[in-house]
């Protein structure tokens, strides 16, 4: 058996999901402009550089979806999936995808971005099994803050290591293991993996993708 790791956003998509759908609803007057435009982009830019605060990022990106009722949410995300996440499907992603099916390997995405985001984008890729930061429910509803440990830098690989033990696998239960990602907050998963790959990378992982000598390919 053998397990296949994709990152999501800057990998199989070429952008990020969290950061456009806060834009999305930016651009449909559900934040106002003016005090969140310029606080996501400042999120965005963090994230880039390797200092985001998870925790902050996720008070910013959750709350919203506190305050208005499933419904609503589920509309907006299905315009969201078919104007803002379609045309960012990277050209590359769908045969990656397909080549590690094909050969009967385990395949999850394992992502950042909550699972109200990602998880009808893990359905259009054809992979079956998701690992994202989990937004807390009560009775159906979002309350604003996370369930869990973020599926973040660190946190990617609990995780991971949790969903793994919830069907009763462990790392040696795969004879070879690969994570696709671009991003050098994805350096501890990628360290603890038999075939790291850099996807389009940021100038960090590119450089140590080439120190280590890891592969560097482009799905674009």
């Amino acid at each position: 058996m053998k397990l296949a790791l994709f990152d999501l956003d800057n990998t199989l998509l070429a952008g990020d999901s969290d950061f456009q759908w806060a834009q999305f609803l930016i651009e449909q007057r559900v934040l106002d402009r003016e005090v969140y435009e310029a606080r996501n982009i400042e999120f965005y830019e963090q994230y880039k550089a390797g200092t985001l605060d998870i925790h902050e990022f996720l008070d910013f990106q959750l709350k919203p979806l506190a305050r208005h009722s499933r419904e609503q949410l589920d509309a907006w995300r299905s315009e969201f999936i078919q104007k803002k996440i379609m045309p960012l499907i990277a050209p590359g992603a769908h045969d990656l995808v397909a080549k590690h099916k094909l050969e009967r390997n385990v395949c999850i995405i394992i992502t950042a971005t909550n699972s109200f985001v990602t998880a009808p984008i893990a359905r259009i890729l054809g992979i079956d099994h998701l690992i994202a930061t989990e937004p807390e429910q009560k009775e159906g509803q979002f309350t604003g803050r996370v369930s869990g440990i973020p599926s973040f830098r660190e946190g990617k690989i609990t995780r991971l290591e949790q969903w793994l033990d919830k069907h009763n696998l462990t790392w040696l239960s795969f004879l070879e293991s690969w994570f696709y990602s671009d991003s050098l907050n994805d350096l501890p998963l990628l360290k603890k993996v038999t075939h790291p790959v850099a996807v389009d990378p940021d100038a960090t992982l590119e450089g140590y993708a080439q120190q280590n000598g890891w592969p560097i390919i482009s799905l674009r």
